[in-house]
């Protein structure tokens, strides 16, 4: 049986129509604006009258008569926030492990096994590739995966399923590309037709698959007990 994510957005909200010249000029002060905010440009537009009161607009300006009138995006701050070490912190999030295993279908051992490698069950963790929270989503991926705040446990959990759920019906299965893709994105994966051979990714599925089975196993005895 495959499954697969759909996404349900709402309909575009459209304005009430203009007139020529107000759409051409709006055009083009959207297109000045969209390049003075591209990471391309990463300059500031300045805007200068002549004296003939000609209005000019550049990312250099000529003298102390230009004004500023566009800000270049800035890096944002990296995020950090105090770590939790709590031995509660291994089983708190169980609850939100057992919704997303059910209703995306992956095992939640494996889930406990990515969070485990992950973050270390540590919903403020912050890689240095500015990964977030319990399953590491980068900033690219949690939106792709609608997950608004990624140091929320649930939102972060449920995104981080709905992945693994997307790599598992993009490999059929294959339990290993699934976590490998999960570490390296699944164009690694497509490009190399397997395990990208980068040491970390074969390291991270190693360590992943290890952890999944110690906790398959524990389930499994525990289930045997009761």
């Amino acid at each position: 049986m495959s499954y697969s994510v759909r996404c349900k957005y709402d309909p575009p909200v459209r304005l009430p129509a203009r007139t020529n010249v107000f759409r051409r000029l709006m055009a083009l002060l959207a297109g000045g604006v969209a390049l003075a905010l591209s990471p391309a440009s990463r300059a500031d537009i300045y805007k200068t009258v002549d004296q003939d009161g000609v209005i000019s607009f550049t990312s250099r300006p000529k003298d102390r008569s230009s004004v500023v009138v566009a800000r270049s995006a800035r890096p944002a701050p990296r995020v950090t926030m105090p770590r939790d070490r709590s031995p509660e912190r291994t089983t708190r999030y169980d609850p939100y492990i057992r919704q997303a295993a059910g209703l995306y279908q992956i095992p939640e051992d494996l889930i406990r096994a990515v969070i485990k490698v992950e973050s270390d069950f540590d919903p403020r963790a912050v890689s240095p590739k500015d990964a977030r929270g319990l399953m590491q989503l980068i900033p690219a991926t949690a939106r792709r995966m609608l997950v608004s705040d990624p140091f929320d446990p649930r939102q972060n959990i449920f995104g981080g399923t709905r992945y693994l759920r997307v790599l598992a019906n993009l490999f059929n299965g294959d339990l290993e590309l699934t976590i490998a893709a999960y570490n390296s994105g699944e164009g690694a994966v497509i490009r190399y037709g397997g395990i990208p051979p980068y040491a970390e990714t074969q390291d991270y599925v190693v360590r992943v698959l290890a952890h999944y089975r110690a906790y398959r196993a524990a389930s499994t005895a525990g289930a045997a007990r009761r």
